[in-house]
C-alpha cells in the first residue's frame, strides 16, 4: 500500500519534467512514425503537381505569431513544393504581421532552391483592407500593389509581366487562423472562379469541410496533421512531421499516467475495504 501511495502522491514537477523530456526529444530524434495523407491535403499537392513552369500559385500568410506554429509549417511546405516544380509563386497578406513571418521563411527557402526574387517569385507584401484588396485584385492586380514590397514597380519586375489578375493565377492558398479566409472565397472565388484552397488551424478545420465538400475551395490543410501530412507527400519532413511526434508521445505518456493512477487508486480501495 506505501508504494501506492507514494505512487499516487508524486511530486507533480516530476510529471511535468518527464512530459517536457517526452515532448523536446523528438524534435532532435524523430520517431519516424507514419504519417497517412488525407484526400483534403491531397488534392492540393496533385493540384501543384500538375502545374508546370508557366503555373502561378498565390499564397497568401494571413496570420500573426499566436498561430505560427501550426501555419509556418504548412506555409513553408508549400512554398517548397512550388519552387521544386518551378512553380512561379507571389507572396501577399493580409495581415500586417503575417509580412514579417512569411518574408523569412521566403527568403530562406528561396535560398535553398536557387529562386531569384522578381524572376520565381514575387512578393507583393501587406496593403490594408481585406476583402477590397482581394477585389482590386480581381479587376487588376496593379490597383492595391502598384510595387512589390520592396518598392519595385510591378511593371519593372519580369515575373510579373504578364500576370494582371486572378485569371493569370492558377490557385490562391490561404493561410490564416481566422474567418479571413472565407473572404477569399467571397470575392475571389465566387465572382472570378479563382481556384482557392486553405490552411487553417487545427480548431477551425471542421467548420470548412462543407467548403470542400461542395467543390467551392480546392482542398484543406488543418493544423499541424495536415502540415505534417504535406511535409510527407514533398519528402521533406520538417516542424510538422518532428512536433506530431513529439504530441503523439506526449499523448502517450499522459494516458500511460492515467493508467498508473487508476490501478493504485483501485488498489488503495481494495486494501481499504479489508481493513
Amino acid at each position: 500500500m506505501d508504494f501506492w501511495k507514494r505512487l499516487l502522491n508524486i511530486d507533480r514537477r516530476i510529471i511535468y519534467l518527464v512530459i517536457a523530456i517526452t515532448v523536446i526529444v523528438p524534435f532532435f530524434l524523430p520517431t519516424g512514425w507514419p504519417i497517412n495523407v488525407t484526400y483534403e491535403v491531397k488534392n492540393i499537392y496533385d493540384y501543384i503537381e500538375n502545374l508546370g513552369p508557366e503555373g502561378v500559385v498565390l499564397l497568401s500568410a494571413d496570420y500573426d505569431a499566436s498561430t505560427l506554429a501550426e501555419l509556418q509549417p504548412m506555409f513553408d511546405a508549400c512554398l517548397r513544393h512550388c519552387f521544386a516544380r518551378d512553380v512561379k509563386v507571389i507572396v501577399m497578406s493580409l495581415f500586417p504581421q503575417g509580412v514579417g513571418l512569411a518574408e523569412i521563411s521566403l527568403k530562406r527557402i528561396a535560398k535553398e532552391y536557387n529562386k531569384v526574387n522578381g524572376v520565381d517569385y514575387c512578393f507583393l507584401g501587406y496593403k490594408p483592407g481585406g476583402s477590397i484588396i482581394i477585389m482590386g485584385m480581381g479587376s487588376n492586380i496593379r490597383i492595391p500593389f502598384p510595387s512589390d514590397y520592396y518598392g519595385t514597380p510591378l511593371k519593372d519586375i519580369p515575373m510579373m509581366k504578364d500576370i494582371n489578375n486572378f485569371s493569370d493565377i492558377d490557385l490562391v492558398i490561404s493561410f490564416s487562423g481566422t474567418g479571413i479566409v472565407a473572404s477569399w472565397l467571397y470575392y475571389a472565388h465566387e465572382p472570378y472562379n479563382q481556384d482557392i484552397a486553405w490552411g487553417v488551424t487545427a480548431v477551425m478545420a471542421s467548420d470548412y469541410y462543407p467548403f470542400l465538400q461542395s467543390h467551392q475551395i480546392v482542398g484543406l490543410i488543418g493544423g499541424m496533421k495536415g502540415a505534417a501530412e504535406y511535409e510527407t507527400l514533398i519528402s521533406k519532413p520538417s516542424l510538422a512531421t518532428s512536433g506530431m511526434d513529439a504530441q503523439s508521445w506526449a499523448h502517450i505518456m499522459i494516458i500511460v499516467f492515467i493508467i498508473i493512477g487508476n490501478i493504485g487508486y483501485l488498489a488503495m480501495r481494495k486494501k481499504e475495504r479489508r481493513m
